[in-house]
């Protein structure tokens, strides 16, 4: 019925839109159709979820006579339409598990990255980057067509087949800008999809830095408490000498004075205090202290600036 040959009908899992024989041959991923003037057949359906999409939305858009469009244009736009409401959806389903989750991975008070978090992050970055080449598989297919005016022409079924529509076409109906019209919509919805995605791949970067940033904070405070610990532990151990000195077998003036313990022992820890506040106040001169300041989300501020109007200060 076709009269396609038999290399038209080798299906491959990439994006493509080829007239051939008045016929379209649809590659969408998994979606494969053949589209004539009269019929649009599609092939290997069942097990790809696209039952429903053929029941319930498909066969109404076919149906309906509200078109003032040839039969092709239709299908044409059915299929566009279902292959972006599935990008929409797979985008849909990433977006908000990778804002949660770096939501979570970018809070100052975290003094180390959940790992289990970060390896959702992972899975969610490998399947944003799929989604990314898919979304330029399909610009790339609606613009390699958009560039040459004869596909756009052999797209248009009805035309060659129809002498009707040369009569439409005379009164002002043009099929091969309809046709432009239609896939230029489309592909800038792949455009604002492609945007999507490389917005929230880029605060993916962006929160990285963050998360780097935060650690290496909460560190320079560990570091520094550390330091100071150090510090107390070597003026107690200098004045501590004091102890050792008398708890050598000599014989001093001291051992009957009772007030001699306490003497000592209070003026062990003064040097220790005063040795140690010596050592935190040159710190103090040379290590400016690290304060945590909350870091702002970076796709809260991205959201504020897109809030903004073009043209408007």
């Amino acid at each position: 019925q076709t009269y396609l040959q038999a290399r038209d009908l080798r299906f491959q899992h990439s994006t493509s839109l080829t007239a051939r024989n008045n016929c379209i041959i649809i590659r969408m991923a998994s979606l494969k159709a053949i589209l004539t003037p009269q019929s649009l057949l599609v092939l290997d359906f069942r097990g790809l979820g696209l039952d429903r999409w053929l029941v319930l939305e498909l066969a109404p858009q076919l149906a309906s006579q509200s078109h003032s469009l040839p039969f092709e244009f239709r299908a044409l736009e059915a299929v566009l339409q279902h292959k972006l409401n599935t990008l929409q959806t797979r985008l849909n389903d990433v977006e908000p598990v990778i804002l949660d989750t770096l939501e979570s991975l970018v809070d100052p008070k975290i003094l180390s990255a959940d790992r289990s978090k970060l390896h959702i992050l992972l899975q969610n970055s490998k399947s944003l980057s799929e989604l990314e080449t898919d979304i330029k598989v399909f610009k790339d297919s609606l613009l390699k067509i958009l560039d040459e005016d004869e596909i756009i022409e052999e797209l248009c079924l009805t035309k060659w087949t129809d002498p009707r529509v040369f009569e439409e076409s005379s009164l002002g109906i043009d099929h091969a800008e309809e046709m432009e019209l239609l896939l230029e919509n489309y592909y800038m919805q792949a455009e604002e999809l492609g945007n999507k995605t490389r917005e929230l791949k880029g605060l993916i970067d962006d929160s990285e830095s963050v998360i780097f940033i935060n650690l290496d904070s909460h560190r320079n405070v560990m570091m520094r408490l550390n330091l100071q610990l150090t510090m107390g532990s070597f003026s107690l151990t200098l004045f501590g000498l004091i102890g050792v000195a008398f708890g050598m077998n000599l014989t001093t003036a001291f051992e009957d004075d009772p007030r001699a313990f306490w003497l000592v022992t209070g003026f062990m820890f003064l040097g220790s205090g005063l040795i140690w506040r010596r050592l935190l106040s040159f710190l103090g001169r040379h290590l400016e202290p690290s304060i945590l300041r909350p870091i702002p989300p970076v796709w809260k501020r991205n959201m504020k600036a897109s809030d903004v109007k073009p043209g408007v200060r």
